[in-house]
């Protein structure tokens, strides 16, 4: 997290405001955190529908990818790249916001 945290701030020249996770183990980090200034959010433990856009933007994201998987009739190795290519699809894709 503090890497990602580092590399935020030099690729991008922004600081993050808020981070959002369950409170898992691995996010435990309260001084770090409030030494950059940043909110931790959590919610409930294995909870996953708290996070409603999130999850709906992953199922997107896979249904996009296995549809492109049946149709070009790759082996299951390549589902990583699936993934790669439709994010980066999706993301070239005009939004209204």
């Amino acid at each position: 997290m503090k890497s990602f945290v580092v590399f935020i701030q030099t690729q991008f020249e922004t600081t993050i405001k808020i981070i959002r996770s369950d409170n898992e183990t691995e996010f435990f980090m309260t001084n770090f955190f409030i030494n950059k200034g940043i909110i931790h959010q959590t919610s409930c433990v294995n909870t996953p529908q708290q996070n409603s856009i999130v999850e709906r933007k992953h199922g997107h994201l896979f249904n996009v990818a296995r549809a492109l998987m049946i149709e070009s009739h790759l082996p299951k190795i390549y589902w990583s790249y699936s993934v790669i290519h439709v994010v980066h699809i999706i993301n070239m894709l005009p939004t209204p916001f």
